[in-house]
């Protein structure tokens, strides 16, 4: 089929849990895809995993990473497995548990040698731990992990901030700090990675009472971020600061005016930095920003329909022309073109169908 060597990993839900309506899928899933023909073609699949909810891919290595998010478990797991291209097969390398519960975010760190896993968790008991720090193994396998941090404290919202709940982690740059999105506690925070693992403290930014800030986005420069808060449905773009802080630039609305009942979810940015993409659930759209280069400053340019119902996790081709929009709720994985030049997507009729879709990633191997 002549395709570029472009690879679609999928992470579907394949048991049930009361906060999610279906699972009808396998549970992790890789395709085939041809960036020109627009073409998929299914290369391996496993139901060894649980509920891999989001995944990491690690493209020289060739590793995936899926954590498990398992309502009952008092601690979640994350898996790891080798894909080979060529033979089209997944092998399975080991499992660690993630010490805390309801995996829900994992990162490798710029360096490539630690994965970091944010635990959203529920209820107490347990090692409960907001983020944990795995070491990875030249086989791509993963060590127990190395380090763990605690957050505690609540929010206003008494119904989806009655404790800590850890969202996201990522790294701003080399030798960055890993930023930490905390839904339960309106805050980002900042922490130094050490070269054995720790996670080290170093500064926190509030977000609006209730805010609930959920994934990040970092911009090209290596200094401007993107929060994309999940209750009350905003953007914030703030910058790191010559002290270590942040300052807030700028909120802008993920929604149009008068539309209540959707929850943001994801968000990324184009390869270029000019325009930032985020996906609400309930709405069913993609925003649409401009980012002001300089400034991070953000303007609205209008909403694309995600294609399905509850667009929780998206991604963008490598070469940034297209974006592949996990439909949660419709079982399938919407394909979006987008201009470059003005930012805009328009949808291209093509649906890879597949049950109960999760997050959805693409990398070149």
């Amino acid at each position: 089929m002549g395709f570029r060597m472009l690879h679609v990993f999928v992470g579907c839900l394949n048991r049930t849990a009361p906060y999610f309506s279906r699972a009808h899928g396998v549970g992790l899933a890789v395709y085939a895809f041809d960036e020109d023909s627009l073409a998929f073609e299914k290369r391996a699949e496993t139901g060894d995993v649980d509920n891999p909810t989001f995944l990491s891919v690690d493209p020289e290595k060739r590793s995936v990473y899926a954590t498990s998010e398992v309502y009952e478990w008092k601690e979640g797991t994350v898996s790891a497995y080798r894909f080979d291209p060529d033979g089209g097969v997944l092998t399975y390398l080991n499992k660690q548990v993630t010490l805390g519960s309801i995996a829900a975010h994992s990162s490798l760190s710029r360096d490539g040698r630690f994965l970091m896993v944010a635990n959203y968790s529920m209820g107490e008991g347990g090692p409960d731990r907001s983020v944990s720090v795995f070491g990875r193994n030249p086989d791509g396998s993963l060590t127990p992990a190395v380090s763990g941090v605690v957050h505690s404290g609540s929010g206003p919202n008494r119904e989806r901030q009655e404790r800590s709940h850890a969202h996201c982690a990522l790294q701003l740059a080399d030798d960055g700090l890993v930023l930490v999105a905390d839904l339960g506690l309106d805050r980002v925070f900042g922490y130094r990675l050490g070269s054995d693992g720790t996670l080290a403290r170093q500064t926190e930014v509030a977000a609006a009472s209730g805010a609930g800030p959920r994934h990040i986005a970092l911009h090209p420069d290596g200094r401007t971020v993107f929060v994309f808060n999940e209750l009350d449905s905003t953007v914030a773009s703030m910058r790191l600061q010559a002290d270590g802080s942040f300052a807030v630039l700028d909120v802008v609305a993920a929604l149009p005016a008068g539309v209540s009942h959707s929850h943001a979810a994801d968000i990324h940015i184009s390869p270029d930095g000019r325009f930032l993409y985020g996906s609400n659930r309930g709405h069913d759209s993609i925003a649409v920003f401009a980012v002001e280069q300089g400034s991070g400053k953000l303007t609205p340019r209008g909403h694309v329909s995600s294609g399905g119902r509850t667009p929780r996790n998206f991604t963008l081709t490598p070469s940034g022309r297209h974006l592949l929009v996990a439909n949660q709720d419709s079982d399938v994985i919407v394909l979006l073109a987008r201009d470059a030049e003005t930012g805009d997507l328009t949808d291209t009729g093509r649906r890879l169908e597949i049950g109960t879709p999760m997050c959805v990633r693409v990398a070149a191997l």
